[in-house]
């Protein structure tokens, strides 16, 4: 372990030794969602002059990743990253054709751990680690190693100030996003996060599986300018009293309060229409979004739900009539080793036809695949319970039969669907 981080460190221990290396600069790091997680994927490098030229192969970056959450295993912990271009730009790295800053493109992957500074610890979920970055300039001698912050692109348009306490027990953090077409009215779209983003940061949330796509420019368009609104569990949603995962055996403790807060910060933003609510989530989100439509059939206008973990033998048939009439569109992978689809999606999908729904909508994959083409596409597989990977794209268009979902006669998306759907339709 000492030897690798000597190794590590070697570089900027030889010019300190002759005495050639100039004063440690700064940098910034940028991190963005992927579809498997938070990745560090630029480092912003500040120059003493103004320069015109940047060239990636002058230049080596070692990262190290540390936490006291717990360990992290030592090939995970340092390493090299490697640097695919480099260019001028300015302090937000944005291009430039001279600047005073450089930007360096770095390698990322879900094969690539040592690129995330987030890390999941058992019992934890998922948090942020100490995340050091050192990069060399072979040519002109110059380190780089004081840290002055991070560059979230998307992450950065919320509020990440929100907090909700409800019956002076529970505390909930949130985060909101306001669209940037203002009309009259805006539809909400809520997202519930899965079992490993609880906690108090809302960042955590929106990174640990690309939820903050739904204020990309892309979404966005669709819906002509939404609300997003991530509310984050202190725990599972799913957890009893005692902390224990029902999967809608016993009521959880957190679906009153959470609801309060919906109403709430529907309240408090007269802007939002409230005949164009959504709420949709993954895996323990899952569950808890359809508990809310289970509880308040007539508050949302559809649910959006991926990897659901709601077992189907604790809803009694007297909830399937009662939602049998809200829109829904599931999406889930046949290998789901977590909420296995026949105790859980494929049931409640098929009690719900059976009951006249005509809005129900239900995508099943064989598997999760690398849908970028980056990382060996159809090659590459994600663990199946990551089936949210397509419903964050907008990727869904098809029911179990295999047809194409279609609004006034065109065949859509999940997001153009969602967002045609209106209560009182």
């Amino acid at each position: 372990m000492k030897k690798l981080r000597y190794l590590l460190l070697l570089p900027l221990l030889i010019f300190t030794l002759v005495g050639l290396a100039k004063p440690g600069g700064s940098y910034k790091i940028v991190v963005e969602g992927f579809d498997w997680g938070a990745a560090v994927n630029k480092v912003i490098l500040s120059l003493p002059d103004t320069t015109s030229s940047a060239l990636s192969h002058e230049f080596t970056v070692f990262a190290s990743r540390k936490s006291n959450h717990g360990p992290i295993t030592e090939e995970n912990a340092h390493g090299k990253r490697e640097v695919m271009s480099a260019y001028v730009s300015d302090e937000n790295g944005k291009r430039q054709k001279t600047g005073k800053y450089i930007t360096l493109n770095l390698a990322i992957g879900p094969h690539l751990p040592i690129s995330s500074p987030i890390q999941y610890f058992r019992g934890k979920g998922n948090v942020w680690i100490d995340y050091q970055i050192l990069v060399v300039n072979h040519k002109s001698q110059q380190v780089w190693d004081n840290s002055t912050g991070k560059i979230m692109p998307l992450i950065d348009q919320f509020d990440l100030t929100g907090k909700y306490r409800y019956n002076d027990q529970l505390t909930m953090s949130y985060a909101t996003f306001s669209p940037k077409i203002k009309k009259d009215k805006a539809p909400l779209i809520i997202w519930l996060h899965g079992g490993g983003e609880g906690g108090f940061d809302p960042t955590i949330p929106l990174l640990g599986n690309k939820a903050a796509n739904y204020a990309s420019e892309g979404i966005q368009s669709i819906f002509e300018g939404a609300y997003v609104l991530s509310p984050q569990c202190p725990g599972a949603w799913m957890h009893n009293a005692q902390k224990v995962s029902t999967q809608g055996k016993e009521n959880d403790v957190y679906n009153e309060g959470l609801m309060a807060l919906v109403k709430d910060y529907v309240k408090s933003n007269p802007s939002i229409d409230p005949n164009r609510i959504y709420v949709g989530g993954c895996s323990n989100g899952g569950y808890m979004a359809l508990k809310l439509i289970l509880l308040y059939p007539d508050y949302f206008a559809a649910g959006y739900i991926s990897a659901l973990a709601y077992r189907s033998t604790y809803i009694s048939d007297a909830e399937i009539q009662k939602i049998k009439r809200v829109p829904i569109w599931f999406v889930h992978s046949k290998d789901d080793p977590t909420t296995v689809p026949d105790q859980t999606v494929v049931p409640v999908y098929n009690r719900l036809k059976a009951a006249g729904a005509k809005n129900v909508y239900f995508t099943f994959y064989d598997h999760v695949y690398d849908i970028s083409n980056q990382y060996g596409g159809q090659g590459y597989q994600y663990n199946g319970h990551w089936s949210w990977v397509y419903l964050h794209e907008n990727l869904p268009r098809t029911d179990l039969n295999g047809s194409l979902v279609k609004v006034n006669g065109k065949p859509a998306s999940i997001m153009e669907w969602m967002a045609a759907q209106k209560k009182g339709k």
